[in-house]
């Protein structure tokens, strides 16, 4: 059969390219050799432990695993409803406005002639546009779904391979932050059940607010299955708004569904936990605990004008209490995480974003539309106040000020950033370079060149290549301080997450049919055998019956009542039906 043969090639040619590729998506990280960075700075080694972990009756090394490993995602930026143009166009408005022209069921009164017109005209806009915009509609939301899923392999798929300790999400959740609660309660169900599923928010009684007398530090690695689940979610501006867009109201929903948008948690590293050596015990003792300090703020409305001053007084007075509240500059051990959304200013041409801001005018009241950085004056208020960074060698800690990182999102292109001061300038001003510049230079902690690395993170999203930030953060126990590093994992864009289910789809369909096909044909076949045994078999008995009944009605013909044993004997071999031609002609006499 030539249909059967065409599904069976294309089984052979679909079964193993489905495999190759589905088993490509699903350890993609793997593929790509994905793995957070470890004390060793040794990408090998790095890989080879991630793979251990995953490997039957083997386990990682303790050693070569950073306590703190925070898995950033940027961006991911639900759409929905909104985003579609003529969403109504999917109930087919022409449509039914020519059920209502054609039986003049809206009270209209046409003649004839009328009718038939306005109807025509209903029929040709249902096929020329209510169809073809239906369509779209349908491939939108598709797409939507499909989106979310996407989104969703990253974070599971990540999520499983590097097993991080802790997960954050940079801003922009949602789309847009202009979309009615009903549209945001559907992101919100589209967040937590498809793209972060088995994700949870981190709970008010969690998050922290800045105090003198803080009493909720954490130890570092206890609750950590809780830890895995918890999602820092971060405020962008698509999801509460610039700084005029940005609301109460807005604020409220986003507080309820993602939680706070300004709290601070603080990890504390227990010394037996670290790789310090039992030796070193009493130096130990003597030294400052090794803690993490990661510090959630909402700099949506740090620059103006704004839309409310009360929120914008309540952003400053949360900074104000985490640089008040932060621990001396000289202290040790101490590592300082910010996660935020709009990222420090740089200059034009450092990252594919450069300075940029836009402001409503009229009835909007001059607020900020929108910008790609911080103000100046914003970010030097991150630098010289949370980070105790400062131009002035003569200050504290020589202006060198806490050790740490920002991690922010929005520009979804993503930048790796270091900004520097040189105390030997005439004009001491903060400047930025990118990362690898910084090293090249040899700037990067230069006695009298205060600096903190800024790692915008890339979107998530499949027009990005669907990135996943991985940062390492373990305790040397040589120079008793925190170190970092930070790696990027792409899946690639979302066309091939597309592809491979459906070519798995196509492919099963094929297999389905094919299937089908052959256990049809089996039963045919099986019917047709058990119809043949039946045919092949009664007519035998009954030619054999009737030659007997022949063979006995004539003989009881002549007065006999059976036939004569001598005659059949006498046949030898012969047939039965020999026999009884034989008898026959025996029977028959001269007259």
């Amino acid at each position: 059969m030539f249909f059967l043969s065409v599904l069976r090639y294309a089984l052979l040619v679909l079964v193993p390219l489905c495999s190759i590729l589905t088993t490509y998506l699903y350890l993609y990280p793997a593929f790509h050799l994905c793995a957070f960075p470890s004390p060793e700075h040794n990408s090998r080694s790095e890989y080879v432990n991630t793979l251990r972990q995953h490997a039957p009756y083997a386990s990682q090394d303790g050693s070569k695993v950073a306590p703190f490993r925070l898995l950033a995602l940027g961006d991911p930026q639900l759409e929905g409803e909104s985003s579609i143009r003529d969403a109504n166009a999917a109930s087919f408005p022409n449509l039914s406005q020519f059920w209502k022209d054609a039986l003049l069921l809206d009270g209209t009164k046409h003649n004839p002639l009328q009718r038939l017109r306005h109807s025509l005209h209903d029929l040709i806009d249902f096929y020329l546009d209510d169809i073809p915009k239906a369509l779209e509609v349908y491939r939108k939301r598709l797409d939507h779904v499909g989106n979310d899923y996407y989104l969703g392999h990253i974070y599971r798929t990540m999520h499983w391979w590097t097993d991080p300790t802790h997960v954050t999400v940079l801003g922009d959740l949602v789309g847009s932050q202009w979309i009615d609660d009903k549209e945001f309660e559907s992101r919100d169900w589209r967040y937590w059940n498809r793209v972060f599923n088995g994700g949870v928010k981190v709970s008010e009684e969690l998050a922290s607010q800045p105090s003198d007398d803080f009493q909720d530090t954490l130890v570092l690695g206890e609750d950590a299955a809780a830890w895995k689940k918890r999602i820092i979610n971060v405020a962008g501006n698509h999801d509460v708004g610039y700084a005029r867009d940005l609301s109460q109201d807005r604020m409220a929903r986003f507080t309820r569904v993602f939680g706070k948008a300004n709290y601070e948690l603080r990890f504390q590293l227990p010394v037996n936990s670290s790789a310090v050596n039992r030796e070193n015990a009493e130096v130990v003792e003597e030294r400052a605990v090794p803690e993490i300090r990661i510090v959630v703020f909402n700099d949506m409305n740090l620059d103006t004008p704004v839309g409310s001053q009360e929120m914008q007084d309540e952003t400053y007075g949360f900074l104000n209490k985490v640089i008040t509240t932060s621990h001396d500059v000289n202290r040790a051990a101490l590592f300082t995480i910010v996660l935020t959304h709009i990222p420090m200013h740089k200059e034009a041409g450092i990252c594919v974003d450069g300075p940029f801001f836009d402001f409503f005018t009229g009835e909007f009241g001059n607020g900020v539309k929108e910008q790609n950085y911080l103000s100046k004056d914003a970010s030097k208020g991150f630098l010289e106040g949370i980070f105790g960074k400062n131009g002035n060698p003569d200050v504290p800690g020589g202006g060198y000020g806490r050790n740490g990182v920002i991690l922010t999102g929005h520009d979804h292109e993503g930048c790796n950033v270091y900004h520097f001061m040189n105390h030997s300038s005439p004009m001491r001003q903060w400047d930025a370079t990118t990362w690898p510049k910084a090293l090249s230079a040899g700037i990067v902690d230069k006695p009298g060149i205060p600096g903190l690395r800024e790692i915008t993170v890339q979107s998530m999203m499949g027009g990005f290549a669907g990135n996943a930030g991985l940062m390492s953060l373990w305790f040397d126990e040589e120079d008793w301080e925190w170190k970092f590093e930070f790696t990027n994992c792409g899946l690639g864009t979302q066309h091939i997450w597309w592809l491979v289910h459906i070519l798995d789809l196509v492919a099963l369909g094929i297999g389905l049919v094919y299937g089908g096909i052959l256990l049809g044909q089996h039963v045919v076949e099986a019917a047709n055998n058990s119809k043949s045994q039946m045919a092949i078999g009664k007519p035998k008995e009954m030619r054999v019956e009737k030659r007997v009944q022949i063979g006995t009605i004539y003989a009881n013909g002549h007065g006999s009542n059976s036939i004569d044993k001598s005659a059949v004997s006498s046949t030898g071999s012969r047939s039965l039906r020999t026999g009884i031609s034989m008898m026959s002609l025996d029977s028959k006499g001269p007259n």
